[in-house]
């Protein structure tokens, strides 16, 4: 039986429409053409902790103090933001590398933020700090191999935290998280600043709309050339990057793009991700690229590239929908997030050469005689409130056009206002599964793997994400 429509978006977040949710729980067969393996941990037998965070607000505080873990590139750039962010407090800043503490902390004193503690020189400071600062906030930026120790110990020490892609690298860290959410009673969440993209908002609010009528894809992706980033020595300390090219095939950073398509699909929110499959082409770029611009005394000649260049994931959603991830790192090619989604009466695709804002639309029965529209006059009907309202202090603060600052302003105003947070824990381990499990399935030639429901069932529940109810800071 198939499952019934989902109510209006529009009709959510006005409070009405929310009768009858119970009749998702009707489930059909997966899309996959093959029956899935399980995953690591079975969905249906996950560690627990005391009670679901679905739903469940932050603990209000007028003022959030933050911690930072982790100043290197990402962590240093974006200490000036959270600071920033009307109503926060930068008390305490950590890096192995003691000196990067202190730098971070002369920054933010010398734009006239107070000086906040510094901690470092051991990689147990990050532990002495949670156990000596009070904290409502822990950000993370370490390499990605900690960053389930950094956000777990966060938790247990009472503070809530916001962590870099991906949350955990394996599913078991991945449950254990939720488990650990549960078990505290605070919020992990991943810092997907691509959620926050003006594009992005605008095409969820379009699909919530139901611009492109009943969806049945989407594509979303991380094309970055990197190589240069990747052999500078000075950029990633002790080139950590590089080396998870040479331990792991695996496609590193699916959520950058996957976030953004469950998000306009609601996936977890009335729908879910159920099977996954990937697929790598052969590990040639950076080896190439070596070739040719790096001395022979460069520690990268040491170095067996097993990554293949071109990660694709293939899932298939509990509502007969199906998204695809692209991650490649390795290949000269234009920056894209790829960014699209499709649907019975039109579809919606980001970087394109197309208007000011680079994408481009075709919904019937506007469109016509097989040709593409600018999106810029739909993103102006479409765009989100926190564009409208935060939008100019977001390209003044934040990186990457502003989506920096535009996630650290919502995660604070959140908190501030004792409000659920766009992104939840199951969220976040759902868009981080596919990064070990992508792994697994082309370790068995593409196989195709269950995915974990980490709400446990609760998935088919409609509920409000990022499509939120416009507020004011306080």
């Amino acid at each position: 039986m198939p499952l019934p429509p989902l109510p209006s978006r529009r009709t959510l977040l006005t409070g009405a429409g929310l009768s009858g949710v119970g009749a998702l729980g009707a489930m059909t067969t997966s899309a996959a053409g093959a029956a899935p393996l399980p995953a690591k941990k079975p969905a249906d037998a996950p560690l627990r902790g005391e009670a679901s965070m679905i739903g469940t607000p932050y603990d209000q505080r007028d003022t959030v103090r933050i911690g930072l873990i982790g100043l290197g590139a990402r962590g240093s750039t974006m200490a000036a933001g959270w600071a920033a962010v009307p109503g926060t407090s930068v008390d305490a800043v950590c890096d192995i590398r003691a000196d990067r503490a202190t730098r971070t902390a002369d920054s933010l004193e010398e734009i006239g933020h107070p000086r906040p503690l510094e901690f470092g020189g051991a990689d147990t400071s990050f532990q002495e700090m949670l156990d000596t600062v009070e904290l409502d906030l822990v950000y993370v930026a370490t390499p990605w191999e900690f960053h389930y120790a950094h956000g777990k110990a966060s938790l247990e020490a009472g503070a809530n935290a916001v962590v870099e892609l991906p949350v955990a690298c394996e599913i078991d860290e991945l449950w254990d998280l939720v488990a650990t959410s549960e078990k505290t009673g605070k919020h992990l969440s991943l810092s997907e600043n691509t959620c926050y993209g003006r594009n992005e908002l605008a095409m969820m609010r379009a699909a919530h709309a139901g611009l492109f009528g009943d969806l049945t894809n989407g594509h979303g992706g991380y094309l970055h050339d990197l190589r240069a980033l990747m052999f500078n020595e000075d950029y990633y300390t002790d080139h950590w990057r590089r080396t998870w090219h040479t331990t792991h095939n695996r496609s590193f950073y699916a959520m950058h793009g996957l976030g953004p398509v469950a998000n306009a699909m609601d996936i977890n929110r009335g729908d879910r991700i159920t099977t996954i499959r990937a697929t790598a082409t052969a590990s040639r770029a950076l080896a190439d690229y070596r070739e040719r611009f790096m001395p022979a005394d460069h520690p990268s000649w040491e170095d067996t590239y097993i990554k293949g260049d071109l990660i694709t994931c293939l899932h298939d959603t509990e509502r007969g929908r199906v998204i695809r991830t692209e991650h490649d790192v390795s290949s000269p090619r234009p920056y894209s997030r790829i960014n699209s989604i499709a649907g019975t009466r039109g579809m919606f695709e980001d970087y394109v050469p197309v208007g000011t804002s680079g994408a481009r639309i075709y919904t019937e029965p506007e469109h016509g005689d097989h040709a593409w529209r600018s999106f810029d006059s739909y993103r102006e009907e479409f765009d989100h409130w926190l564009w409208r309202n935060v939008g100019d202090d977001a390209e003044q603060n934040g990186g990457h056009g502003g989506i920096d600052y535009l996630l650290q302003w919502r995660f604070v105003q959140c908190i501030r206002l004792g409000l659920v947070p766009d992104i939840d824990v199951y969220d976040s381990a759902t868009w981080c599964a596919p990064v070990p499990l992508s792994e697994d399935s082309i370790n068995q030639g593409g196989a195709v793997l269950e995915m974990p429901d980490f709400t446990r069932g609760r998935w088919s529940e409609v509920r409000q994400g990022m499509d939120s109810r416009e507020k004011e800071m306080p």
